[in-house]
């Protein structure tokens, strides 16, 4: 048992199986009392990340963050490791965004099977590209409530290269080379069929990105009939935060849009100018607390009602 200021929560070791069998090993965070809890499922942003959020050299430490927020709120929550990562077995480059989405259903579905977890009350939180997966969650039958955290509206090769961009104009080298080579890379990946390809001698995920390219999350917000709050951080640069208006407009049901003044996609504040090269900075801070708050509040009141 974890002690968590006054209250008390407890992670216990939980195994989801994706559709193709694979065990997607995780922890499910239970907060004090016997239960039946409300719950949700976190997913995370891109690449090699844990269940927490974290790669070896870049630690978010999101996933403990939001579960014991969660967990104060009498919210019980679940995350794991994805393919390839940590203790799941598999191989992270030769999955698609299709397979990530997949495997969020399939956690979904097990959680709801629990006798630990109320029925009719689950929800689904999502990170950067996981909350792409939560606007497609969002219709399942075993979802409640969704949260978009830098989730963007637009085709996926259109946000994609908004992210370039802005990412581009802090680089300290002439950006017009390297746009050239990332477009011609960009072509050639598009064109493959292999899950897998080599570019500049580094494996790339290119079934993953064929995927996310093509795909266009203004459908799946139209499809969303349950509660949806969308945060942005007006420094975020992966992600338009303006893509918020769209969220509004498209989601047919209740949704509750807020773009923060300095919060990043790191989910951390920066009052200075927005950069990746400050990421390594941010990420020795702690998530910012107003915003686990909101998002746990926000919650508890959609789902422990």
């Amino acid at each position: 048992m974890i002690e968590n200021g006054e209250d008390e929560m407890r992670d216990v070791d939980m195994t989801v199986t994706a559709d193709d069998g694979l065990s997607l090993v995780g922890t499910l965070t239970l907060p004090d009392g016997d239960g039946p809890h409300p719950a949700v499922v976190l997913l995370h942003g891109s690449g090699r990340l844990d269940r927490d959020g974290n790669t070896k050299r870049l630690r978010a430490e999101l996933g403990p963050s939001l579960a014991g927020a969660l967990a104060k709120r009498g919210i019980a929550s679940l995350r794991y490791d994805r393919r390839g990562v940590g203790a799941t077995a598999g191989d992270w480059r030769a999955t698609g965004f299709v397979d990530n989405r997949s495997d969020g259903a399939a956690a979904l579905r097990a959680l709801a099977a629990r006798p630990d977890i109320r029925t009719g009350a689950i929800g689904v939180i999502g990170h950067s590209e996981g909350a792409v997966h939560a606007m497609a969650l969002g219709a399942q039958p075993e979802v409640d409530a969704v949260v978009l955290l830098a989730g963007y509206a637009r085709l996926g090769e259109d946000a994609l290269r908004w992210q370039a961009r802005n990412i581009a104009r802090d680089l300290p080298v002439p950006t017009r080379p390297l746009r050239a080579l990332a477009n011609r890379q960009l072509a050639r990946i598009k064109t493959s069929s292999a899950a897998v390809v080599r570019v500049a001698g580094m494996p790339m995920n290119a079934k993953w990105m064929r995927e996310m390219l093509g795909h266009d999350s203004r459908a799946d917000l139209a499809n969303i009939k349950v509660p949806v709050l969308a945060i942005t951080g007006d420094k975020d640069i992966q992600v338009d935060p303006a893509d918020l208006v769209e969220i509004r407009r498209l989601v047919p049901g209740e949704v509750e849009v807020h773009r923060i003044p300095d919060l990043t996609h790191l989910l951390r504040l920066d009052p200075g100018r927005p950069s990746v090269r400050s990421y390594s900075r941010l990420l020795r801070r702690p998530v910012d607390v107003d915003l686990l708050d909101q998002v746990a509040d926000w919650l508890k009141s959609r789902l422990s009602n």
